[in-house]
C-alpha cells in the first residue's frame, strides 16, 4: 500500500511539473496588457484612455529588432511618434516597463499626454540577455 502512495505522489508531482512548464504564466506582454497599464495611469490623472494601434506596434517591433543586439536606449527619432524606452539587465514584462515610466514622473509624460490616444508597443530579449521595451504614441507629446 505504501508503494502505491509513493507512486501516486510521484505521478501527481510529475503532472504538476509538466503543467508548470507547458502552461506559461501570463507574461503581461499582450497588447491589452500595455493598454490597461497605460489607462490605469491615465485614469489617475483624469486623462481619456488610449487604444492599441497595429501600425504603431509594427513600428515599435521593427525598432526593437534594431536594438536587439545592443539593447541601447537610443530614441528612434521617428519624428512622427512619441516614444518611451525601457531596458532591464534580465527579464522585464511590458507592464513592468510602463510601471517604470509611471514611477519616474519626469519620464512618463508620454504615458499620460492628453493628446496621445493611440499606442503600440514591442518587447525583445536582447542578445546580451537584457530586455528592451518600446512604446510609441500618436499623436506625440510636445
Amino acid at each position: 500500500m505504501k508503494m502505491f502512495k509513493s507512486l501516486n505522489t510521484l505521478i501527481l508531482l510529475s503532472i504538476v511539473l509538466v503543467l508548470a512548464f507547458a502552461v506559461p504564466l501570463k507574461a503581461q506582454d499582450q497588447p491589452q496588457d500595455y493598454v490597461d497599464e497605460h489607462n490605469r495611469a491615465r485614469a489617475q490623472v483624469q486623462v481619456p484612455p488610449m487604444k492599441w494601434d497595429q501600425t504603431l506596434a509594427k513600428y515599435a517591433w521593427n525598432y526593437a529588432q534594431q536594438r536587439k543586439r545592443d539593447c541601447s536606449l537610443i530614441p528612434s527619432n521617428s519624428g512622427v511618434y512619441g516614444e518611451n524606452l525601457a531596458w532591464h539587465s534580465s527579464s522585464m514584462s511590458g507592464t513592468d516597463a510602463v510601471r517604470l515610466w509611471v514611477s519616474k514622473k519626469s519620464s512618463y509624460a508620454q504615458v499620460v499626454w492628453r493628446a496621445s490616444v493611440w499606442l503600440g508597443c514591442a518587447k525583445v530579449r536582447c542578445d546580451n540577455g537584457g530586455t528592451f521595451v518600446i512604446c510609441n504614441y500618436y499623436p506625440p507629446a510636445n
